[in-house]
């Protein structure tokens, strides 16, 4: 992974984290994809908190100048997934992480992305 991808892997793992997101986790998918080489999955209790990490999260890393590509279920608040290019990050609201359970999908025991707060 390039470190300009892990720096911003670790800026988005510690601003959700200082933003009260529930189970932050980071994932190394490149080896699985071409669509990112991170996953950063977190979740929200409500609807409103995950809408709140959302916009919290896309302001802090637009004063970095780091723009979405992409971005999906703002409105909803129930499953947001922000496209930054090499860093995928998905916003879930707790019932809809526990559903789809992406870390299931997404994890193969060995790339799980430590980062120390």
């Amino acid at each position: 992974m390039e470190s300009s991808t892990l720096e911003l892997v670790k800026m988005i793992v510690s601003h959700l984290d200082d933003r009260k997101a529930e189970d932050v986790i980071a994932l190394d998918v490149a080896h699985m994809t071409v669509l990112a080489e991170a996953f950063v999955i977190a979740s929200g209790r409500s609807a409103l908190q995950v809408r709140a990490l959302y916009e919290s999260l896309t302001e802090k890393l637009d004063e970095t100048g780091a723009a979405p590509r992409r971005k999906e279920g703002i409105s909803e608040g129930r499953w947001i997934v922000i496209d930054y290019g090499n860093v995928i990050v998905h916003l879930f609201h707790e019932q809809e992480r526990a559903y789809y359970n992406l870390e299931r999908l997404w994890t193969d025991g060995s790339n799980k992305i430590v980062i120390n707060l």
